[in-house]
């Protein structure tokens, strides 16, 4: 990762800014900050805080924060399974600077675990190595003690004052962002207003009320609201073991790369690079529902790989985690949330290895807690007071169900009659056995608009039609 992918990512320069600042580079020389500044196009502040938030790549052994052991120990492993024989090979591998690799191998060649073998002709000249018995043996040894495969690990400290730079908190947010984050979702302007503040203050919100209005849709799209990258590590070393952090499913890339290259900037200038065992995300959502028990907050240890995977909670950090249909789990209600109180209430968490060593980290993420059960059955009010927000999402006015009633036709291509919207309503709402609930509509409309499909049929939302949905929406509603 370079610079100008930073600079890109966090939308404090265009394409055209770097190709003036990279030309302007080749002429004069410098480094691409330098002349972004001498040309007007970012200020010694703004590069300041991009290059002291960003992990910088390593050049050294020592710098990597590591064990040198750890470090070895991987590299003898990609040499033995991978056939690793260079050091650009190695760097692809470990996403670790050659500098740093050949301080490795070095040491390697004087503990006579590989010796050199000759070299490689190419655009630059590089050697190669292999292992010796004694080296295989140790790459055999090392393969025992983990199987783990991929990027070199970060340490457990840069991982928490990374943490640390990237808070969720803070953010000041207003109404219209908030609008366009939830576009397609009709919410009151007292909802806005409640949202506001118990986002941007990144602590814990707890949203509740019937189902079906919002809730989980609200709770996923929140982390949308935040446009800055966060840099997550594929993996971390804990007192030498090694904790696998990237998932793929969670962390997805901030910017896709381009095609044309033009976001990589492989010019073969002078350009700051920043530490690629760090990925550049987009803040993560993190979603347990009913299936969420007490041990998916701790560390999983895998026998077959001998390493463990960061819970989900851990991977959530500068994101959300969503707690969904909470009182519906497996665990009971009170157990799960003595779980928490240490987090939500210090923001911090406690982790332990097999190996008996506990380790701490910063919890900084927004947890929301959705449900459709009442608050005061799920938790004493002791720990309601934990929660700063609570915000109750109710079903629809008559309005607003015409909004959402609306738009769910038109997505499916059909013509809202007044006539099926004001059967539904009234079957629903007769006697005050239903409520309006956001979620209907859609349900209606899909419905309707299959018959239609079936039987050939124009298409109209009628009341035939929606009476019909409506059976199949809630047991018992025809004889309301």
């Amino acid at each position: 990762m370079r610079l100008g992918d930073v600079l890109l990512m966090r939308g404090m320069v265009r394409d055209a800014d770097l190709e003036s600042a990279v030309e302007r580079q080749r002429q004069q020389g410098g480094r691409l900050g330098e002349n972004l500044i001498a040309l007007g196009l970012l200020s010694t502040e703004q590069l300041y805080a991009v290059i002291s938030d960003t992990p910088v790549m390593p050049r050294n052994v020592a710098e990597t924060g590591v064990s040198p052991g750890v470090l070895l120990g991987l590299t003898l492993k990609f040499m033995r399974v991978a056939s690793c024989e260079t050091l650009p090979e190695l760097s692809r591998r470990l996403l670790l600077a050659q500098s740093v690799l050949q301080e490795i191998l070095d040491d390697a060649v004087v503990q006579k675990l590989v010796y050199v073998v000759g070299s490689v002709t190419g655009i630059v000249r590089t050697m190669r190595y292999a292992l010796s018995d004694q080296g295989r043996v140790a790459a055999g040894e090392a393969m025992e003690q983990t199987q783990y495969m991929g990027p070199a690990p970060v340490s457990l400290a840069a991982f928490v004052s990374q943490v640390e730079k990237q808070p969720i908190g803070g953010h000041i947010l207003d109404r219209a962002t908030l609008r366009r984050a939830f576009a397609g979702l009709i919410l009151s302007d007292q909802t806005i207003d409640r949202l506001v503040p118990a986002v941007s203050s990144g602590r814990t919100v707890l949203l509740y009320g019937p189902p079906g209005n919002g809730k989980t849709s609200i709770g996923t799209r929140i982390a949308g609201l935040f446009t800055d990258p966060v840099f997550i590590p594929y993996a971390i070393e804990v007192g030498g073991q090694i904790v696998k952090m990237h998932d793929p499913s969670l962390h997805r890339p901030f910017m896709e790369e381009r095609a044309d290259g033009a976001a990589t900037l492989n010019t073969g200038v002078q350009i700051e690079a920043f530490d690629a065992r760090w990925a550049a995300c987009k803040r993560p959502v993190a979603v347990a529902g009913g299936e969420m028990t007490l041990d998916m907050l701790d560390l999983r240890w895998d026998a077959g790989t001998r390493c463990y995977d960061a819970p989900l909670h851990m991977k959530a950090l500068n994101g959300v985690f969503l707690i969904d249909d909470f009182g519906r789990q497996k665990v009971h209600p009170t157990d799960l949330l003595n779980r928490w109180i240490i987090p939500l209430e210090n923001r911090i968490d406690y982790l332990k290895l097999n190996t008996g060593i506990t380790f701490k980290l910063p919890f900084d993420e927004l947890v929301i807690f959705s449900t459709n059960l009442a608050p005061a059955d799920l938790m004493d009010p002791a720990f309601l007071r934990r929660i700063p927000y609570k915000i109750e999402l109710l079903g629809p006015s008559r309005a607003e169900y015409r909004q959402i009633f609306e738009r769910a036709a038109a997505s499916y291509g059909l013509t809202l009659t007044d006539a099926a919207f004001d059967h539904v309503v009234e079957r629903l709402t007769a006697q005050g056995r239903f409520e309006l609930a956001s979620f209907q509509p859609r349900f209606i409309c899909e419905q309707a608009a299959q018959v239609c499909r079936c039987f050939k049929l124009a298409p109209e939302l009628t009341q035939a039609l929606a009476a019909a949905a409506l059976e199949n929406l809630y047991v018992g509603i025809g004889a309301t």
